[in-house]
């Protein structure tokens, strides 16, 4: 799925990371390390040479330079040992076993990853090993109650330092610079561990959780209310349970559900039976996002009328009887 970047999200992302505190997640035994990116700032040093000594800012093709030699060192994708040798091997020109360190003092060649939404602690998180969505969920205190059934993640940069043979499930074709690949998981999936919903989270991706879609129940139930639908969805019967059930003067056998028609604005009148529902009589209706349910109250029998005639006229003669006559108290 391909949605087109704006300057109100690239500012959102940018308030987001100063908002949150940021977290980091470090290399763990048995990785590579940490891969250098243009951006990144390294420091040498060289054992009593102090002169050759040096701190080089990696640029845009991956390389920097060392001091005295013309030629460039490259760095990208590349670790600290790695350049080390590269180092000593320049350096053993002029200095007979040169002792060399390189470490990176400042690591800029890759923006945190970001978890917001419905989540419980927003964050931006600095990744320095493989993560996975899944442990950025969990990182992130896991999801909120008005979550939805679905995680967006986008991919708001290509990878920088992708393995062999290793492949962007996000990557896209388009030349279009503006147009953010981004792709929708589900949560179940999720949490039942399918490799396929669970991708590997990249340094600059943003991971969206969510919020579940709306529904409205109004008319004669106890409780009118909106509410969100939960991941695993909602019935008709299950949402008036909810709210407390219909009063008595519900028109339960003409329940009406307006229902968006698909790619429009416009409704379409679903009338459901729910006194069959619960008899088991007919099957209960699955509700979908943005459903507006509505109880009507049901209009009232002759006989009903009739008796509600009489005994209001009979109130109101036994009232008017009352107040005419005259209290009087025999000692």
């Amino acid at each position: 799925m391909k949605v087109r970047i704006s300057l109100f999200f690239a500012l959102f992302v940018g308030l987001f990371q100063i908002g949150f505190g940021q977290e980091v997640l470090v290399s763990s035994d048995g990785q590579r390390g940490y891969l250098l990116g243009p951006g990144d700032i390294v420091t040498g040093k060289v054992l009593n040479e102090p002169q050759f000594d040096f701190v080089a800012t990696i640029d845009e093709d991956g390389k920097f330079q060392v001091p005295f030699f013309d030629k460039s060192v490259f760095a990208k994708c590349r670790t600290e040992n790695e350049l080390r040798g590269d180092v000593t091997q320049l350096l053993a020109k002029y200095l007979r076993t040169p002792q060399v360190s390189v470490t990176v003092t400042e690591r800029k060649s890759r923006p945190p990853a970001s978890i917001y939404g419905e989540v419980k602690t927003p964050q931006t998180v600095d990744l320095r090993r493989k993560a996975t969505l899944l442990e950025l969920l969990s990182f992130a205190g896991g999801v909120t109650e008005d979550a939805g059934g679905t995680v967006q993640v986008f991919r708001t940069q290509p990878l920088m330092c992708s393995e062999d043979g290793e492949e962007d499930p996000l990557a896209t074709n388009s030349e279009d610079r503006l147009e953010v690949p981004s792709r929708i998981y589900s949560l179940s999936n999720i949490r039942q561990g399918r490799a396929e919903a669970n991708p590997v989270i990249y340094p600059g991706d943003v991971i969206v959780v969510l919020k579940a879609a709306p529904i409205y129940i109004m008319g004669e139930v106890i409780q009118p209310v909106g509410m969100r639908l939960p991941e695993g969805g909602l019935s008709l019967a299950q949402a008036l349970a909810m709210v407390g059930g219909v009063r008595r003067e519900a028109k339960t056998k003409d329940v009406k559900i307006y229902r968006l028609k698909a790619n429009s604005k416009d409704r379409e009148t679903i009338s459901v039976n729910y006194d069959n529902i619960k008899k088991g009589q007919q099957k209960d209706v699955m509700l979908e996002p943005y459903d507006i349910i509505e109880v009507d109250k049901s209009k009232k029998s002759i006989q009903k009328i009739i008796f509600e005639t009489i005994t209001g006229v009979g109130r109101q003669a036994a009232a008017s009887m009352t107040g005419s006559i005259t209290n009087r108290i025999l000692y």
